[in-house]
């Protein structure tokens, strides 16, 4: 998701990671296609992750930003909150994303900002809102993340 350096997190989460030996900005990442999207993510914590996207290069064939690149930013933002909640020793995974779109964007960064719905055990449940540079609501969105258990390797249970 290009430069990570500027990312936020909490000292406890900063510290957890650590201690596994884990690059945070790596992990909370949208990997290859958060690059071409032109993702940033500026803060992050459990309760409240914020990130922002270009219009140009993610517009739609009318000249407005796509749909589809206001739910990849969605999805990225809620699922680094879920997977914050659940912490090193679970994985998030996205089983339900629903967007709203209020109006259109031409130009300029759009912000997301997550923040939880719901933070339980086994799902996680974010709302995210989406503003032009005005801050004006583009897209609102609502991203539900089953918590799995991560074994040493990384992979699902």
């Amino acid at each position: 998701m290009g430069e990570q350096t500027a990312v936020k997190f909490p000292q406890e989460v900063i510290d957890e990671y650590a201690s596994l030996g884990v690059d945070l900005p790596a992990l909370f990442s949208a990997g290859h296609l958060g690059t071409r999207m032109g993702v940033q993510i500026i803060e992050a914590a459990p309760d409240r992750v914020v990130g922002t996207m270009p219009v140009e290069g993610n517009t739609q064939p009318y000249g407005l930003l796509h749909g589809g690149a206001s739910a990849v930013l969605a999805e990225t933002l809620g699922s680094i909150g879920a997977m914050l909640h659940g912490g090193s020793s679970k994985l998030a995974v996205g089983v339900d994303l629903n967007c709203t779109h209020h109006r259109g964007a031409r130009s300029g960064l759009v912000t997301g900002v997550a923040t939880p719905v719901h933070r339980g055990r086994s799902t996680a449940t974010y709302e995210i809102v989406i503003t032009d540079e005005h801050d004006k609501r583009v897209c609102t969105a609502r991203l539900t993340c089953m918590l799995r258990d991560a074994d040493a390797g990384g992979a699902t249970a």
